[in-house]
């Protein structure tokens, strides 16, 4: 277990430092959307191209990871919205309620502490995930919270506007400007040359950055909030993303595995870690924009990143007794 505290603790502590940072104004609300920007537009795509560059193409790809991570996430927005729908939560709130429960934070904090705890090798199942949550999950998501408000436009039109902004992202664009190059064989980024240098820099300031701009966000997010949220509307949400999530995704995956389908133990491991993690924390931004009860969202995010840091290093523990056998 030290080992695995060694690696998630200090990951941790950069959020709670983020969070703390904000609260006391050492950090001025008004830069964390710079902060965010830094992150999203500029050292994760960065870092995500780097992985993109040194990962073989089937690993970024593997259509048995992503079939896998994407019927986790279906079940998951399905049994969130069936146990939250309600008049208290209506299906706006309900379905970004299903996002945060379905979406986990593989992008700020997975991408980084996954390699960081397993090995390069990580990098393809965590980017797999990512890929089917960029896409599918958030633009179905958003596209049900829409629905009602798409007057005589329908669901399909909230969809299209929904995938519209997934499009926008430039995580999934840095990544698959990285799998091309490693397809054509640009290997530059061992080159020494100032491109190279200046994606490095950029990709090694990501992982700090982003876990101290997680906190700062989770801050903003409770600042901004207009209602005070009871306990029984957020942290089942939060249960069913630490705990239903990464159970449904293991199971899954090990039935993928017995029917024959390429994926291995090692997939299986980091695909249920990835799930195990708390939910994206950008997704309260999203909330925001779009009108839903962004207090409901802020708790369920920031009760999930506090209760991660014991189940995640437990999960991974659990996976290393299991290697040990």
């Amino acid at each position: 277990m030290q080992p695995i505290l060694a690696v998630t603790l200090p990951f941790f502590a950069l959020v709670l430092m983020g969070y703390v940072a904000a609260h006391r104004r050492l950090l001025p609300e008004s830069a964390i959307p710079g902060l965010n920007a830094f992150v999203l537009y500029f050292a994760l795509p960065a870092m995500l191209f780097r992985f993109g560059i040194n990962t073989p193409i089937g690993q970024l790809l593997n259509p048995v990871v992503l079939a896998v991570s994407l019927l986790a996430s279906l079940g998951i927005v399905a049994l969130t919205i069936a146990v939250t729908l309600s008049p208290r939560v209506p299906m706006k709130d309900a379905a970004f309620g299903a996002l945060v429960a379905a979406f986990p934070n593989t992008g700020f904090m997975g991408v980084p502490l996954l390699t960081t705890l397993l090995g390069a090798a990580a990098a393809g199942p965590v980017i797999c995930a990512m890929l089917t949550d960029l896409f599918v999950t958030s633009s179905l998501c958003i596209a049900l919270a829409q629905a009602q408000e798409a007057r005589g436009e329908g669901a399909r039109a909230a969809l299209g506007r929904a995938l519209k902004g997934a499009l926008s992202n430039p995580l999934p664009w840095a990544i698959a400007s990285g799998a091309l190059c490693s397809v054509l064989g640009w290997r530059w980024l061992g080159s020494g040359s100032p491109l190279a240098t200046l994606v490095n820099m950029l990709a090694d300031a990501a992982t700090p950055v982003a876990l101290f701009t997680i906190g700062a966000v989770l801050w903003r997010a409770g600042q901004h909030a207009h209602t005070r949220t009871p306990a029984a509307l957020y942290l089942p949400v939060a249960a069913i993303k630490l705990f239903a999530h990464p159970v449904l995704v293991f199971a899954l995956a090990v039935l993928a595995h017995a029917l024959g389908a390429s994926i291995g133990r090692f997939e299986v491991m980091v695909l249920t870690l990835a799930a195990a993690l708390p939910s994206a924390s950008n997704v309260s931004l999203l909330a925001e924009r779009y009108g839903a009860d962004n207090g409901r969202i802020a708790r369920i995010i920031l009760s999930s990143t506090a209760l991660a840091f014991a189940t995640f290093s437990l999960t991974a523990w659990w996976f290393q007794v299991g290697a040990s056998r």
